[in-house]
Formats: structure tokens, sequence, C-alpha cells
């Protein structure tokens, strides 16, 4: 069994990953349920998905927070989740575009 070397392991960057977590996981969750709120079951005017979409922002944001320490680096977690929120984002604007 060979032991993985410094380039290999996760590194403990707390602050980068933090950070992309909160901001960049809280983006990913708003545009998630905004895509769920327009597109989904009765679209936006349905009268019991308020609360749905209200509630449905936290455990997204709290995924993707806790997973963003599982990246290699903290720069890994930045881009990775902005590119995220950048697919995320254009998949909402292109479906609001075709509308």
């Amino acid at each position: 069994m060979t032991r993985l070397t410094a380039d290999e392991k996760i590194q403990p960057h707390w602050w980068l990953k933090t950070l992309a977590g909160s901001i960049l996981g809280l983006t990913l969750a708003y545009a998630c349920v905004g895509i769920f709120a327009w597109y989904g079951y009765g679209g936006i005017n349905a009268p019991v998905k308020v609360q749905f979409n209200m509630w449905m922002v936290s455990p997204i944001w709290l995924l993707v927070f806790a997973f963003s320490y599982l990246f290699k680096t903290g720069l890994h977690a930045i881009v990775y989740l902005t590119l995220a929120n950048v697919v995320v984002c254009n998949v909402f604007f292109l479906l609001r575009w075709l509308a």
C-alpha cells in the first residue's frame, strides 16, 4: 500500500472552502430552487409551493456547504462551485427566455 503524496491529499484550506461553500453554495441553492419554483409543478403561482420553496433552500445550501470541504484545495472549491453556479443560472435564464 502506497502513501499519498502531499499533492494528492485534500488540503486544509478552511477559509477558502468555507467562503466558497457559504457564498457560492447559497447562490447555487437559490438558483436550483428558482428553477423548481418557476418550472416545477404548478408554475410560480402554485399556492402551496411558496413554503416548500422557502424551506428547500436550507437543505440544498447545507449539502453544498458540507461537501465543499471535500474539494482538494480551496481554489478548486471556488472554481467548481462558480462553474456550477454559471451552469445553473444559465439554465434558469435559458428556460426564462424560451418560455
